[in-house]
């Protein structure tokens, strides 16, 4: 299990607010959580590298994986790759974001398909970050809005841990995730915040939740 933390929430409030992100990442440490950094950053490779040390390095937050963007370029993806290896951290790549407007830029068509089948092609062709259970470090950010997208991003993606926003607030339901299931148990990441907190017992929200995603991949 994992918190993902997204970090303008806190960065909007100054030196206080990475003040409390360090608090909330101790605390999630202290429970066996991993941190998945949602930063969703994005630059040219010398400044990528300065972020990476941010998120990734000992000095830094010290996150177990980080959501980046790759419009930048490939070479803007390697800093993160080589943090992430040295830290035996991972990544989540956008691909296909959650929101209505991704449908204008990541759905637009190109001479190799949709411009978000390229992302993911990118994603599948690093194999650094490859562990020994057959999955990659090296993941993915699919909204699970766009369900119809899901089966062949996973077909493109198999090795890669899908991290699925969408469920719950934003429309989507667990049910819609049965086409982005690889071969692994752990093959998918579902990120829920308002559908839990919101609820009248969020403890009991999470389990409902973990139990109807069990119960996809039992069938």
């Amino acid at each position: 299990m994992a918190v993902k933390p997204q970090l303008a929430c806190f960065e909007r409030l100054g030196a206080t607010g990475w003040e409390a992100l360090a608090r909330v990442v101790a605390a999630a440490r202290a429970a066996g959580l991993l941190i998945v950094a949602d930063g969703k950053r994005g630059d040219v490779p010398h400044t990528a590298a300065a972020y990476a040390e941010a998120l990734l390095g000992e000095g830094g937050l010290g996150a177990d994986a980080v959501t980046v963007n790759p419009l930048p370029g490939s070479d803007s993806l390697e800093p993160w790759v080589v943090a992430a290896a040295a830290a035996g951290g991972g990544l989540f790549v956008l691909v296909r974001t959650s929101n209505p407007g991704a449908a204008d830029v990541l759905d637009l068509e190109t001479d190799d398909g949709p411009l978000h089948e390229r992302l993911a092609a990118l994603v599948a062709a690093e194999r650094r970050l490859d562990g020994e259970s057959g999955m990659s470090a090296m993941g993915a950010v699919v909204g699970a809005t766009a369900p119809e997208r899901l089966g062949r991003l996973r077909e493109l993606m198999p090795r890669s841990i899908l991290l699925l926003p969408g469920v719950g607030a934003q429309g989507a339901s667990a049910a819609d995730l049965a086409p982005a299931l690889g071969d692994h148990p752990a093959s998918i990441l579902v990120p829920v915040s308002r559908g839990i907190s919101a609820a009248p017992d969020p403890g009991a929200a999470a389990e409902a939740l973990r139990d109807q995603l069990w119960s996809l991949a039992r069938r």
